[in-house]
């Protein structure tokens, strides 16, 4: 029988070794997963022993996180603004920047208005589904390029009970035709196809980079996005589009194009520029 801190001890050393950022809290995430116990109980009962069997799914969990494994992929779940997402490797696992489109927009839409939006690019759902929630007359429409990228979003869709306030379509942006939409949001790829090889293994290796290419100089899929939501939104309605950080001016001057006026650039929570809110006249 072995106790809990000697098994901690082992898979961090085991994380240790292989370049892990964060390897006692992983040690612990999986341990918990395992014991099916929170943090807390993990963290300061040194009383529980954990099993052979537990030891075998656990030494299991390690070996795929040392291998770059993402611990959301492992878990099948990832927090993204209040709450809970489905995630495996179809989709891109939400990030905390991203919540800085949810806050924005939530801004954007009192809580009785009766509003149509649309997510292109809509991956695991996040940002559609944690809008919905938040908004109880909003009404959404999510595209994306990747069958089993919708098939997650619908599981999401379906856990938050929301899949008779959304609608999902199997779409290209460019593709795209059916109705106007009062808001549009977007996290489309704008990473420059140079720079992907500089990210880190366990996002080259596992996550899908077609979520994350954004060309040359990474504003290709901006650019369609920006493009086509001038023809999908109302006049006066509003556009929320996630950028990378130095692509405040090409994307500024993309928008104007498209005879957006841009309300304001918001900065993430590292203070980059990250999320660009535009009207369209």
């Amino acid at each position: 029988m072995f106790n809990i801190n000697f098994v901690l001890n082992e898979g961090l050393k085991a994380l240790s070794n292989s370049s892990i950022k964060t390897p006692k809290l992983d040690a612990e995430i999986l341990l918990s997963r395992v014991l099916k116990k929170n943090l807390k109980e993990i963290i300061l009962d040194d009383k529980i022993n954990p099993n052979q069997i537990d030891i075998k799914r656990y030494n299991e969990l390690i070996r795929r996180r040392k291998l770059g494994e993402p611990i959301a992929y492992i878990l099948n779940k990832k927090e993204f603004w209040k709450y809970n997402f489905y995630v495996d490797q179809n989709v891109l696992i939400p990030r905390p920047d991203t919540e800085v489109i949810i806050e924005e927009t939530l801004k954007l839409i009192n809580i009785n208005q009766n509003k149509l939006i649309l997510d292109i690019g809509t991956g695991s759902g996040c940002i559609v589904i944690s809008l919905v929630k938040e908004r109880p007359k909003l009404r959404g429409t999510a595209i994306d390029i990747s069958k089993n990228a919708l098939k997650v979003a619908k599981i999401n869709a379906k856990m938050h009970q929301l899949l008779n306030r959304i609608k999902f379509y199997n779409s290209s942006v460019d593709n795209f035709f059916k109705g106007k939409y009062d808001l549009i949001v977007s996290n489309p790829p704008y990473i420059s196809n140079a720079k992907i090889k500089y990210l880190d293994r366990d996002i080259t290796c596992y996550e899908p980079l077609v979520s994350l290419k954004g060309g040359p100089d990474g504003s290709c899929v901006l650019n369609e996005v920006i493009k086509k939501s001038s023809s999908l939104i109302k006049l006066g309605g509003k556009l929320v589009l996630e950028i990378g950080y130095d692509q405040k001016f090409i994307v500024m001057n993309l928008l104007k194009k498209e005879n957006f006026y841009i309300n304001k650039v918001i900065k993430d929570y590292a203070k980059n520029d990250r999320c660009i809110i535009a009207t369209k006249f």
